[in-house]
């Protein structure tokens, strides 16, 4: 394991990796907090959801691959230098498997919450079943050489297609409704920290071993918080500025419940007044 030569720049560089796991972690809880209150998922991109988990599963494979795998970190360092760090921390496996849990559970929610006429999109499973199939196609390719890095670098390059496709459904769904109801913005305040923070930490890292190896041998991690950080400012804007004045209340099955026996009542005492 290649030493750091700065102890203050270590500090700083967990500090900035475990604040970006916070952020990115608890950014999905209000969003699934959002759901269970409403009973519904109207609002709610379904492409996102569906391609978050994807992608993040994709992340993860990634991750723990170079992280735990000895035979991986030996073909990085033979191909970038073994002077080189590898480019995932703790936080970022951590993160990973977090994550994909909190995804499937969002998945969860849509199948037994109000979804109104809401789908997922056609497109949504041509690009997840397309990059499960040349991921399958790679993995074979790369059986016969155990070209290991060569075969999670396809892994680690999937997040970045599934953000850009998450840019697309989820801004143009906010387009088409002139409002971001049922999208928790809490989600993306966080993921807009996280991402943040996560670049800063490559960052550090750069600085101590004065090489820049981190970022371009670590394109995923780099893609991901970019990717990430643009989408987040593009749905500020439309939450704050676009449409901060036209959000309209989604109605849940609960509301609707609690305003039936109120009609109920008020008919039934209007008769009884009749009575009189």
């Amino acid at each position: 394991m290649v030493p750091w030569n700065s102890i203050p720049l270590e500090i700083i560089y967990q500090v900035l990796g475990w604040i970006a796991f916070f952020c990115w972690s608890i950014a999905l809880y209000p969003q699934i907090i959002l759901n269970f209150r409403r009973k519904s998922v109207v609002g709610f991109n379904f492409d996102f959801a569906v391609l978050n988990l994807t992608k993040h599963s994709s992340y993860l494979i990634y991750n723990a691959t170079l992280y735990f795998s000895s035979a991986v970190q030996k073909q990085y360092f033979e191909k970038y230098g073994f002077s080189e760090m590898i480019p995932v921390a703790a936080n970022d496996v951590a993160f990973s498997i977090h994550v994909v849990l909190l995804a499937i559970f969002l998945l969860f929610q849509i199948a037994i919450y109000d979804r109104g006429d809401q789908k997922i999109s056609k497109i949504s499973f041509v690009i997840v079943a397309l990059v499960w199939s040349i991921a399958g196609v790679c993995f074979l390719i790369a059986l016969p050489t155990h070209s290991w890095l060569w075969l999670i670098s396809v892994f680690k390059l999937n997040p970045s297609l599934y953000d850009s496709h998450q840019i697309y459904s989820s801004a143009f769904m906010n387009f088409k409704r002139k409002s971001t109801e049922g999208f928790s913005i809490v989600y993306i305040l966080c993921d807009f920290s996280g991402g943040f923070a996560n670049y800063g930490q490559m960052t550090v890292q750069s600085m101590d071993q004065n090489s820049w190896v981190n970022f371009y041998g670590n394109i995923g991690k780099l893609l991901l918080a970019l990717i990430s950080i643009f989408f987040d400012i593009i749905f500020i804007c439309q939450h704050f500025l676009l449409y901060s004045t036209k959000r309209v209340m989604i109605p849940s099955k609960t509301s609707k419940e609690e305003e039936e026996p109120l009609i109920r009542s008020c008919g039934h005492h209007a008769e009884s007044e009749n009575v009189e």
